[in-house]
């Protein structure tokens, strides 16, 4: 997923899963901007862990992560854990997602 970064510093926001290290990856310019943490066990994804890097903070990234990782959830049949008290806020706040959390 990508899309453009708000703020101070312009350029275009490029999200991927990196699978090997368990996280999803936010880039800017081709720079780590962020990553959001995941595991996944017995059908469910446990995040545990979003951060982005000071320079790119309240420009959206966390969101963007966050969203990419519901939606892949999502696609995979997987429900969530929000453990990162970030990603349990996002899913709050976005009804479209309430239905994931894991019970």
């Amino acid at each position: 997923m990508s899309g453009e970064v708000s703020g101070e510093v312009p350029g275009k926001v490029t999200v991927v899963e990196n699978k090997e290290r368990g996280r999803y990856e936010a880039r800017v310019n081709g720079a780590l901007a962020g990553v959001l943490a995941y595991s996944v066990r017995d059908g469910v994804a446990v995040m545990p862990h979003t951060m982005v890097e000071p320079q790119f903070e309240g420009r959206g990234i966390g969101a963007l992560m966050a969203e990419t990782a519901l939606d892949d959830a999502r696609a995979r049949g997987l429900k969530v854990a929000p453990q990162c008290w970030f990603v349990a806020a996002f899913i709050e706040k976005s009804p479209e997602y309430q239905d994931l959390v894991a019970s």
